[in-house]
C-alpha cells in the first residue's frame, strides 16, 4: 500500500522530503513483516522494534516546522483529534498488553518454582495460571472486536498508516498470545488482497505449548516454562520501550498543538 501524504494542505512536506521518505520506507517495512506467514516471539518483538523507531521518525516528522503548520489549522482540526484519540488508545492497548504478560509471567515463575525445588501446591498454582489465561484471553477479545477504528476518517494519511500499522501489531500479539487465528485480522485482509493461501487455524507457539502441558502435570517440562518466561521478559521489555516511544510521539503532538 502507498502512503498518501494527502494533508487537506499543501503545506505538509512532500514524499521527496528526506524525513518522510524515511517514515515511507519504515512504513513498507513493517507491512512486510506484517505479510508473514508465519509469527514467533522473535518476528514480533521485530515488529516491535520496528515501530519503535518509526515512531521515533514521526516525532522527527512533527517537529518539522511544515507539520507545525499543517497540525495548527483549522482545517485539520477534527483529523488531529483522531490522531491523538488513536494515540491514546493505542496506549491502552501497551498497558493491557503488559498488565496481561506481567500476571503470566508472575504465575509461571510460581509453577517453576515449585518445579525445581519438587515440592508446593502444583496443581492449586496450575489450576491460577489457566484461570489467569482464560481472562486474558476473554480481556483480548473483547479488545479486538473494536480495532478497526483505526482507519476511519483519518485525513493525515501517514499518521493514519502508522496507527494503522501500530494497531495491527497488538492484534498479532493478542492472537499470539491466545493461541488462536496466528495471522490477525489485518495480515489476514492484506494476504487476500494478495491472492496469497492463508491458514489461521491455531498454531502451537510457546504459550499453547506451555497450556497443553498443564493439562496434565506428568508432561509439564520445566523447560517449556523457562523458554515461556524469556519469551514474556523479551515481549514486556519491547511492549515497555514501545509504550515509552508513543508518549513521547503524544506528547509532541501536544507540544506542537500548544504553541
Amino acid at each position: 500500500m502507498v502512503v498518501s501524504f494527502h494533508f487537506r494542505s499543501n503545506s505538509f512536506p512532500s514524499r521527496t522530503h528526506p524525513q518522510a521518505a524515511h517514515v515511507d520506507e519504515q512504513l513498507a517495512r513493517l507491512r512486510t513483516s506484517e505479510e508473514a506467514s508465519t509469527s514467533s516471539t522473535y518476528s514480533i518483538c521485530k515488529r516491535i522494534d520496528n515501530l519503535q523507531e518509526l515512531h521515533e521518525s514521526l516525532g522527527k516528522l512533527i517537529w518539522l516546522p511544515v507539520t507545525q503548520q499543517a497540525l495548527a489549522q483549522g482545517q485539520n482540526k477534527k483529523a488531529v483529534e483522531q490522531l491523538l484519540d488513536g494515540s491514546l488508545r493505542i496506549l491502552d492497548l501497551c498497558n493491557i498488553s503488559k498488565e496481561a504478560l506481567s500476571q503470566m509471567k508472575e504465575g509461571l515463575m510460581e509453577i517453576q518454582s515449585i518445579l525445581r525445588r519438587k515440592r508446593g501446591d502444583l496443581s492449586g498454582e496450575l489450576t491460577k495460571y489457566l484461570a489467569s489465561r482464560k481472562f486474558v484471553k476473554k480481556t483480548f477479545q473483547k479488545v479486538q472486536k473494536p480495532l478497526n477504528f483505526a482507519k476511519d476518517g483519518e485525513s493525515l494519511a501517514i499518521f493514519g498508516e502508522a496507527k494503522v500499522v501500530t494497531i495491527s501489531l497488538f492484534d498479532s500479539l493478542f492472537s499470539y498470545m491466545s493461541g488462536s487465528n496466528i495471522c490477525g485480522k489485518w495480515s489476514l485482509v492484506s494476504k487476500l488482497v494478495s491472492q496469497k493461501r492463508v491458514s489461521c487455524e491455531a498454531q502451537a507457539n510457546e504459550f499453547t505449548r506451555v497450556d497443553s502441558e498443564i493439562q496434565s502435570e506428568k508432561t509439564m517440562k520445566i523447560e517449556d516454562v523457562q523458554i515461556l518466561v524469556s519469551c514474556i521478559q523479551d515481549l514486556e521489555d519491547g511492549v515497555e520501550s514501545l509504550s515509552k516511544s508513543l508518549i513521547k510521539y503524544r506528547i509532541s503532538i501536544l507540544n506542537t498543538l500548544g504553541q
